[in-house]
């Protein structure tokens, strides 16, 4: 099966946003991608804030517009993420949903680790004065194809003991929208999703945003699709668009057969 990871470059216009990633997602199903994944924050990319426009219950008008978008055209969508509120609770959570091709919700992921870090190079980050940590894992079957899905979200790529109990639970595709920054992609954005692909020998499928976002605020992109082998699939050039790879059920079978490295794992 063919799958498809769309890069934007998302900014503060979040209609704008939204018309780019309708569009983008239609051009990938046009071309027969039956799994199609946003970046991070698809919907708004701007000042942080504790509520953006984009904030919404899991039930709002963005996810289910997507959700009519995914059945209208019948194909699997990951939403990157978006800042989902819930009643009671003072942050949203960074929250990623995967969408099934009748336009049902099959797994929601909140975002575990909060990037709360004050780069050399580069801008100081707090994403935990504005958004809420999840607590879960989230992974699910893809009905009616031999996969299971795991979700991440971009500053989860450094922990690599979450990859490692999503596959323990099953997942063999792995989803990391991100909004990678410009200075620490360009040294350690491809080098650890290969990582995170050759060690849990699964594929992974990682739509990133590209560019200026808003003043301090810019992504490296590059976004990416890694066999379980490691190779680089598909590669985003600088800019908006789609990259696409196909899936090959049997080849991550027969590579796990071949390297049982899950039956040698020994639990330190």
């Amino acid at each position: 099966m063919w799958a498809a990871a769309v890069q934007l470059n998302s900014t503060p216009d979040m209609e704008h946003n939204l018309t780019r990633a309708r569009a983008l997602i239609e051009e990938a199903a046009a071309k027969e991608a039956q799994i199609i994944a946003l970046p991070e924050h698809f919907a708004y990319l701007g000042p942080e804030d504790k509520k953006p426009p984009s904030a919404q219950p899991l039930d709002g008008p963005i996810v289910s517009g997507f959700r009519d978008l995914a059945g209208k055209l019948g194909v699997f969508l990951v939403l990157g993420s978006f800042p989902e509120m819930v009643e009671g609770e003072d942050r949203p959570y960074n929250t990623s949903v995967l969408i099934g091709p009748q336009g049902d919700i099959l797994a929601f992921y909140r975002k575990m680790h909060l990037f709360d870090v004050d780069l050399a190079q580069g801008p100081s980050y707090r994403e935990s004065r504005v958004i809420r940590a999840g607590a879960e894992l989230s992974v699910a079957p893809l009905p009616g194809t031999p996969f299971t899905a795991g979700l991440a979200i971009c500053y989860d790529l450094r922990f690599p003991e979450l990859f490692r109990a999503l596959t323990a639970k099953g997942a063999d595709l792995l989803f990391l929208p991100a909004a990678f920054t410009l200075t620490t992609g360009r040294d350690h954005w491809e080098v650890l999703v290969r990582a995170r692909a050759i060690e849990n020998q699964c594929y992974v499928i990682a739509p990133a945003q590209w560019g200026q976002h808003s003043p301090g605020r810019r992504s490296y992109g590059r976004s990416l699709i890694i066999d379980p082998w490691g190779p680089i699939l598909a590669q985003a050039p600088d800019g908006e668009g789609v990259i696409y790879a196909r899936l090959d059920h049997g080849r991550l079978k027969k590579l796990r057969r071949e390297l049982p490295c899950f039956h040698h794992r020994r639990i330190l």
